[in-house]
């Protein structure tokens, strides 16, 4: 008898909604006409006000893509009340606002403890000089633990955060996903009885239902990978932000972390890039490759113990301690492994940083060959540690595919066998067999049913199992990746804190980072300096190197000072001291509290050009946004640049919004000029120019310094030109050395004698008088440097030989021409050649001096040496 289908063709649409418009249809008759003019009326109202919003909404809409688009292209963004800043990032074909948050100083002290003050029991500190210390090895320990737990606070700063939100969402689908493996364990054993017994429709049914549950599990898993990338990202943003924002702001950190600090080697670069991806990536699949394994445990093992008994339970848990135990015992050190291979890879990258940072000076010098000895030795040592440990990894693979695949097989194997051979110890299975031993044909089903879900279980439960032994692999090279991450952020907040100091029970060494003394004031109308020591700081804990031992000098506005003295003698180390690079060892430094407008601005040696636009080459360090609200526009910027002789590069370059890399576009000069127009367009009330014009012609330096002083800023300019004087009030002189002797009268060192003083006093005056003399008295012994030349030369010339008496005689000078002695044959072709190519007139001996008339104008060590 054929089946009748159950299932009944859908109704029309119209015949599902027909009830519903009758039932509005008589309440609406049965309303008053007040009410109905009424809801006439708020219908009315709500689509007017609907269209006049939606039309207020996608003309706000255009206003805000414009705008979008017009900052993206200037390079700019807007600015919050609270800090915040909003920026434009291209996305598809539009562009996207992104809002970004600073980190409050108070998130930073909160931490501060967390990476310089760790507990006790981490072993992280212990009165070390390094946050972690180098003796702690990354691996699965106590301090791992800690590290991850202060990464974690960053990454997911309160309980209702975007983070968590991502978190609780993948855990979600986990738990989906682990209920789906129970169905589709049950619906696998459903299938294959169905096969065997030849039940057709179960069997179509149950293949329908498994392409079902199929299309959800796919989607479930891809969502699973979505949301982990989610979180990854999520987790790099925040570390990122965070980073930037301890790294990047007015106590300089980026300066000193590379040159004060030390503590992370070439640079934060590596750090950032490569090892905070590395770590936020192998963070984000941490949760699902131990959470997810983790409830599949407790699930299948339940199901199981259902199954199978006590007894396979207890094999079970006897086998996963014994595994663990052992890979545990005999995994090599991942983290440690990988800890170190990051840092080679820094190293490498670093070494082609330089490389491409001086591509000019080496392309000059033909170093190439040289360069690349550097990089073949970095690349060979990364390249050797590399090669370890993949050597390593395959031993250890090797025996965990073995124990985790064919050994659990095997167990499992035995495990499912309980209820066959050991009824009585084999759970609902084993009751089932008991129950079913007259039944022969049924009970050799209800075996292919039970086996294949334990089986099925069992699998997934080795998956589950094998999942956890695998992530003590990357729990390993996890904790790599948190040490130096951990390392960079707590080097930072050691720098922020200024959190410098001597081991347990010794004393700080002299001029170290442990021995600052002096202060630096900021909100004085002036620059003034109070018996300061200028010290060359070196990486902590070692001490620094004194430059000049106390120097003392006052500048008010309008009192232009000028530095000179020779190369390496400590100019620019003022400068240094004055922007905040160096610290403060002893006295007391003053200078403005602004940088910038109504402050003081620096102009360092090496002009620096960013990657904007050119408008932002004129105002750096300030944005489009700033310059905005300062009230000034490009017509502003067109007259500064007028002024420093640039007025052609816009109409050259092709306008304010032009970008190409400025560093090669403008020459040494231009660079020169382009840092004196930011001087000019800031107008700060003091500006320190270091070197600023040594490219630059003398008429055009000129030019630039007259416009400088005419807008009212104070200059302090460091350079070696003695033609720059006139342009100054004062004059700074270092050169000299002065012995340094402490209270008990023992040498201490030499550091550099200055002179300060106004610019065509009666002292300035006397000093060049003293110049001058002593270039007269050099010159006077110019006549008998000649003279001692003349016979060091002579004596050159002179050749002694040792004769069979052991005793020195002197070789006279061969004599060429026809009286030179007998010609022998064969034996005369070199002289005739030489008499040949010689006029004879030319080769007499009292006029053969040609290499003392070139040694005329060469000086010689022994010269230099009189004169000394």
């Amino acid at each position: 008898m054929a089946v009748q289908p159950t299932l009944h063709p859908p109704k029309h649409i119209l015949a599902l909604l027909k009830p519903w418009a009758q039932l509005l249809l008589s309440r609406w008759k049965h309303t008053s006409k007040t009410t109905r003019l009424a809801a006439t009326l708020a219908f009315t109202i709500s689509i007017i006000s609907s269209a006049y919003g939606g039309r207020q909404w996608l003309k706000k809409r255009s206003v805000e893509m414009a705008r979008g688009q017009r900052l993206l292209r200037r390079n700019s963004g807007l600015r919050g009340k609270d800090g915040s800043r909003t920026i434009f990032v291209p996305y598809r074909s539009s562009t996207a606002r992104v809002t970004i948050y600073p980190t409050k100083p108070m998130t930073f002290d909160a931490h501060r403890r967390l990476f310089l003050n760790p507990p006790r029991a981490a072993r992280l500190g212990d009165g070390q000089l390094q946050v972690p210390p180098p003796n702690t090895k990354p691996g699965l320990n106590i301090a791992f633990i800690h590290q991850f737990l202060s990464l974690l606070s960053i990454m997911i700063p309160h309980w209702n955060s975007k983070e968590s939100g991502l978190l609780v969402s993948q855990g979600a689908f986990l738990l989906l996903r682990t209920y789906l493996s129970l169905v589709v364990t049950r619906l696998d054993g459903e299938i294959v009885r169905d096969l065997v017994s030849g039940n057709g429709k179960g069997f179509l049914w149950g293949i329908l239902k498994w392409c079902s549950i199929g299309a959800f599990a796919s989607y479930t898993n891809a969502t699973i990978k979505f949301l982990q990338s989610k979180v990854a990202i999520a987790f790099r943003t925040r570390l990122t932000r965070y980073i930037h924002d301890l790294y990047l702001n007015d106590n300089l950190n980026y300066y000193k972390l590379l040159n004060l600090d030390g503590g992370i080697g070439q640079g934060a670069d590596q750090f950032i890039c490569n090892d905070l991806t590395l770590f936020t990536a192998s963070a984000a699949s941490l949760y699902s490759s131990l959470g997810k394994p983790l409830v599949d445990l407790c699930v299948f093992n339940y199901q199981l113990f259902r199954s199978l008994g006590p007894l396979a339970l207890t094999g079970l848990m006897a086998n996963y301690i014994v595994t663990a135990t052992a890979l545990r015992r005999l995994s090599p050190p991942f983290g440690k492994l990988k800890a170190v291979e990051g840092r080679r890879e820094g190293d490498f990258r670093g070494l082609h940083a330089r490389l491409i940072a001086n591509a000019e000076e080496v392309a000059f010098y033909g170093g190439a060959d040289m360069e690349k000895v550097f990089l073949d030795k970095g690349f060979k040592d990364l390249k050797g540690w590399m090669e370890g440990i993949y050597r390593i990894k395959i031993r250890y693979n090797m025996l965990e595919d073995f124990v985790l695949k064919y050994s659990w097989s095997a167990f499992g194997y035995l495990v499912t066998s309980l209820p066959v051979f050991l009824p009585e110890w084999g759970g609902l299975g084993g009751a089932s067999e008991l129950s079913l031993q007259a039944e022969q044909f049924t009970r050799a089903h209800g075996r292919m049913k039970e086996f294949i879900t334990n089986k099925r279980l069992m699998l997934s439960l080795a998956d589950a199992g094998g999942r956890m032994m695998y992530s003590i692999k990357d729990l390993s090279e996890l904790a790599g990746y948190t040490s130096r991450v951990y390392t960079l952020i707590s080097t930072l907040h050691r720098v922020h804190a200024n959190g410098y100091y001597p081991q347990r029970g010794t004393s700080p060494e002299l001029f170290s980072l442990a021995d600052i003394q002096g202060t630096l004031h900021k909100g004085f109308p002036g620059i003034r300096l109070e018996n300061v020591p200028v010290v060359a700081p070196a990486l902590f804990p070692r001490p620094g190197d004194p430059l000049i031992d106390s120097l003392s000098f006052v500048l008010r506005p309008g009192d232009h000072l000028l530095i000179s003295g020779p190369n390496g003698i400590g100019k620019s180390a003022i400068a240094r001291l004055l922007a905040g690079l160096w610290p403060v060892y002893r006295g007391l430094v003053s200078r403005p509290r602004n940088a910038g407008a109504d402050g003081i601005m620096f102009l360092p040696q090496r002009p620096y050009l960013n990657i904007g636009t050119l408008r932002d080459q004129v105002i750096y360090p300030h944005s489009e946004m700033d310059m905005r609200e300062a009230g000034r526009d490009d017509g502003w910027l067109q007259n500064v640049l007028d002024d420093v002789r640039l007025g052609y590069l816009p109409g050259r370059e092709g306008g304010w919004d032009a970008r190409k890399e400025w560093k090669d576009v403008l020459s040494g000069g231009e660079k020169q000029r382009m840092a004196m127009a930011r001087l000019l367009y800031h107008e700060p009330a003091f500006g320190v120019v270091d070197e600023g014009t040594s490219a630059v012609s003398t008429d055009v330096e000129g030019l630039l310094y007259e416009c400088t002083k005419q807008r009212g800023i104070t200059l302090v300019t460091i350079s070696t030109r003695a033609s720059l004087k006139r342009h100054h009030a004062f004059h700074l002189s270092l050169g000299g050395d002065v012995t340094v002797k402490d209270d008990d009268d023992e040498d201490d060192g030499c550091s550099t004698a200055w002179t300060f003083g106004r610019i065509g006093s009666a002292e300035d005056r006397v000093g060049v008088k003293k110049e001058l003399a002593e270039l007269r008295r050099r010159l006077d012994l110019a006549s008998g440097w000649e003279t001692r030349r003349k016979e060091v030369v002579q004596e050159l010339e002179r050749v002694w030989v040792r004769g069979n008496d052991a005793v020195e005689s002197e070789l006279k000078p061969p004599i060429y021409g026809e009286d030179g002695g007998e010609e022998k044959e064969g034996g005369g072709g070199e002289d005739e050649m030489v008499s040949e190519l010689v006029p004879k007139e030319t080769v007499s001996p009292e006029e053969e001096v040609p290499d003392e008339e070139r040694l005329k104008e060469v000086p010689l060590e022994a010269d230099l040496a009189e004169e000394e």
